[in-house]
């Protein structure tokens, strides 16, 4: 059994963000391959999400001591909790660095029994630097887009304006309000030719339901219901052409993007901020702008909705990249390997080799006080 251990305290909510989809997805896909796997909850009982999942195994658990008790394979999502498992466990971080000093104790003492597994190259590297320990020691694999993006029908263009779709969370950190800056230049402002439609995704948080309600006051844009399962978000996607993600750069980095693949598979291009992992998402369809900046995104829209929609040989071609089977494989490769040395037996090893190395030097001092001859004895002879 591998049981994905999800953040104690929390439901898992469906259509809110990257870290549900891989989630669930790499679920779904081990189960259909005839793997045990599950989601673990913690600590708020059955009204836990699963009734949002209903092909998605569930168990929830009183407490984290539980996880303790758990067979099998524990894979921890996002949070680094001490907890010593009856097998080595996983991490898999799918955010970036926490940026608050007080946060830090946490993250480096919950990583240090774990292997490590991150969802880009450039994730590892950020949390390899983070953390002190060598970027080869963290696992990459990547997240992916379920097949209803690739198979989705897209209906013929009609004519009229081209479809712009903000498909993230209503978060700061995911850009939104670049989004709305670059709303009110004069090249987008009085631009008849566009259209624009964010869905309510995240205003289940405080600041998602400020946000939600400054965009439902703006004309330019509309807000739809969050989509709540891939098969609805790849609708929605199949009917826009040119998906935006300027996710913010000044405290936050995307780790991957997973937005974005599932948009160029769906047959849209995406305008995405060139930082943190969202450059290795390109499925052929990607365009990178300058992040923070209201007219690098505004000009990268303009290049995207210049080359239009993917082609079908091109949405074909971009549907071969980042499938469930090719990240549900990277996983279970992982954890068929031994045991990855962790940052904690690291340190336990350099430990044994400074007692090791000690020894010879304590000998001879034992030597010494049990009375064998001194330098001054042997002369006097």
């Amino acid at each position: 059994m591998i049981s994905f251990i999800w953040s104690p305290g929390n439901r898992l909510p469906a259509g809110t963000g990257g870290s549900e989809n891989y989630t669930v997805g790499h679920v779904r896909e081990l189960v259909r391959r005839g793997v045990g796997a599950q989601v673990v909850t913690v600590g708020i009982g059955v009204e836990d999400g699963r009734e949002e999942f209903a092909d998605v195994p569930f168990l929830a658990l009183a407490s984290l001591a539980e996880v303790a008790e758990l067979d099998g394979t524990v894979i921890f999502v996002n949070e680094a909790h001490e907890v010593l498992t009856r097998n080595p466990a996983y991490l898999i971080m799918h955010n970036p660095p926490p940026i608050r000093e007080h946060h830090r104790a946490f993250a480096t003492a919950g990583t240090r029994d774990k292997t490590l597994i991150a969802t880009s190259r450039y994730a590892a590297a950020l949390w390899a630097e983070y953390l002190d320990v060598d970027v080869d020691t963290v696992q990459v694999i990547y997240p992916f887009a379920e097949p209803e993006f690739g198979a989705r029908v897209r209906a013929p263009r009609p004519g009229g304006p081209t479809r712009v779709l903000f498909a993230g969370r209503l978060s700061p950190e995911k850009g939104v309000y670049t989004l709305l800056e670059m709303l009110h230049l004069d090249i987008i402002e009085n631009d008849l030719g566009l259209t624009f439609t964010a869905t309510s995704a995240g205003n289940d948080k405080p600041q998602g339901a400020i946000i939600e309600r400054i965009l439902a006051t703006h004309p330019g844009i509309s807000v739809v219901p969050a989509c709540k399962t891939p098969a609805a978000m790849a609708e929605l996607m199949a009917h826009h052409d040119v998906v935006v993600m300027p996710s913010n750069s000044q405290y936050w980095h995307e780790t991957f993007g997973i937005v974005s693949i599932e948009a160029q598979h769906a047959g849209c291009r995406v305008v995405a901020s060139d930082d943190g992992g969202l450059p290795e998402t390109d499925c052929g369809g990607l365009v990178l702008v300058e992040p923070d900046n209201a007219e690098a995104l505004a000009t990268g829209l303009r290049l995207a909705v210049a080359a239009g929609p993917l082609s079908p040989e091109a949405r074909q071609e971009a549907s071969c990249h980042f499938s469930v089977e090719q990240s549900a494989h990277g996983l279970l490769e992982v954890l068929a390997r031994p045991a990855q040395a962790t940052p904690a037996s690291i340190v336990q090893e350099l430990e044994q080799l400074i007692l090791l190395d000690s020894a010879p030097t304590a000998a001879i001092r034992s030597s010494v006080t049990a009375g064998r001859p001194s330098d001054h004895d042997i002369t006097a002879l």
